[in-house]
């Protein structure tokens, strides 16, 4: 039986919802981004040790992936996302009266535990809400609207922290936190009313099975791992996206202001730029990603992390500091990284059967968070290494050399996208394995 169509106004509710809750996900990951020199102060913390607010955040973000994916499978998007949003609002309430470092950071991690549902929640809602074709276009969406989290954490939420106190503006997110716990809860729904059981839907031709056993919600990370295209979706949000997870949520702001000189209005200036272009580079992104579905990699994914990395290097290798200019490139090069980390998911939805989609999925999300914390702990501790650890001994030159530690992660990242691409191409028979020596030749 073919189920009755979902009426539009329902379906765009749910999303609409879903992606608010996003939006405030967004905005408590990064809520220290504009803040962290307050930070620092506050805790008397050295940039090794404020690094890891987020190194532990980010990591408990991406274990919690394959975890996440399978309560999805088994509970559904709403109970699931309620308790991220409880979770959230929690650490953002430790946060607000944290009396030491140690509590401040379980604090992260609460809330990495929480935002680590959400995300992949809204995406579960797309795909059971919305008709299949339209599945990696809503992705698309759902993720530029997101990242409109980020304007928040980098503009209001300043202003009322440095107008209030601490404790008021962390426990003001908290508060909007347990305000859409109880949103998402009254106005979310796993499935459509018509829709008697859950279903697993077909991104690619849009038939929908019903899910009826136990066997159907068991995942195997082994399985995912043992795909190619998994892998090369790994490998390919390892890569693109770290650089720019790492400025937004940490050092950028220190590294604008008191390394580059630069005013608050400026240095925000630079950060909205790169919000604006990430949400410009989505759909450009996803259009050229479906029209050259075998080329996504050397089309868009390896020549933007040629671009981050050049003009990283340009910024660093300026003589004294670096122009306006040379500084909104930056940012517009780094914007690009988040567009082109969502093909990984394009990999992963490609090169697996529904049965394991959630933990594909949580393995290729998981790759650029792992990125991101080794990213923004090296950046930390060269800057320790230095004697440039506190704001008071922040300086251009160790910046410089402390960005320097990105490179190995751009490398090793590119080489393993050039070796997964390699092998998922020949599965797919596009490539040639290497002759056998003695074979014939054609």
């Amino acid at each position: 039986m073919i189920p009755a169509p979902v009426p539009a106004w329902r379906m765009w509710t749910i999303w609409t919802v879903g992606v608010a809750a996003y939006v405030l996900s967004i905005t408590n990951r990064t809520s220290l981004s504009a803040v962290g020199v307050d930070a620092a102060h506050l805790f008397q913390a050295d940039a090794s040790t404020l690094s890891l607010f987020a190194v532990l955040q980010l990591a408990v973000y991406g274990l919690m992936q394959i975890p996440v994916g399978v309560l999805l499978d088994r509970y559904g998007s709403r109970p699931i996302m309620v308790a991220g949003m409880v979770l959230m609002a929690a650490g953002q309430l430790v946060m607000a009266f944290a009396p030491n470092v140690g509590v401040a950071i379980v604090a992260r991690m609460l809330l990495g535990a929480g935002d680590a549902a959400i995300f992949p929640g809204v995406l579960r809602l797309v795909a059971v809400w919305f008709p299949a074709q339209r599945g990696p276009l809503m992705a698309q969406l759902t993720g530029i609207v997101g990242q409109m989290g980020q304007l928040v954490a980098l503009l209001p939420f300043p202003v009322l922290l440095h107008s209030t106190t601490w404790s008021v503006a962390f426990g003001s997110l908290a508060g909007l936190g347990m305000l859409f716990s109880v949103i998402v809860f009254a106005l979310i729904r796993n499935r459509p009313p018509e829709q008697a059981e859950d279903v697993s839907v077909d991104t690619d031709t849009g038939a929908i099975r019903v899910v009826t056993s136990q066997a159907d919600l068991r995942v195997s990370l082994r399985e995912a791992l043992a795909q190619p295209g998994t892998r090369l979706g790994f490998w390919t949000h390892f890569t693109t996206p770290f650089a720019g997870t790492a400025f937004m949520m940490l050092w950028g702001i220190p590294f604008l202001t008191v390394g580059e000189g630069l005013s608050t209005g400026t240095a925000a200036l630079v950060t909205t730029v790169f919000v604006i272009c990430g949400v410009v580079f989505g759909p450009l992104m996803g259009a050229l990603s479906a029209r050259r579905p075998t080329s996504r990699s050397l089309m868009l994914v390896l020549p933007t992390v040629a671009l981050q990395l050049i003009v990283w290097l340009g910024v660093i290798l300026w003589p004294g500091p670096a122009p306006l200019w040379l500084l909104l490139l930056l940012a517009v090069a780094l914007a690009s990284g988040g567009p082109a980390s969502m093909i990984a998911f394009d990999h992963a939805r490609t090169h697996n059967p529904q049965h394991r989609l959630s933990t594909a999925t949580g393995v290729v999300n998981g790759g650029g968070f792992l990125a991101g914390l080794i990213a923004i702990f090296l950046i930390g501790l060269a800057l320790d290494l230095q004697g440039a650890g506190t704001p008071d001994t922040y300086r251009l030159d160790a910046f410089r050399w402390a960005f320097l530690t990105q490179v190995p992660l751009w490398v090793v990242g590119s080489a393993f996208i050039v070796r997964e691409r390699r092998l998922t191409r020949r599965v797919l028979g596009l490539d040639r394995g290497p002759r056998r020596r003695g074979a014939p030749t054609r």
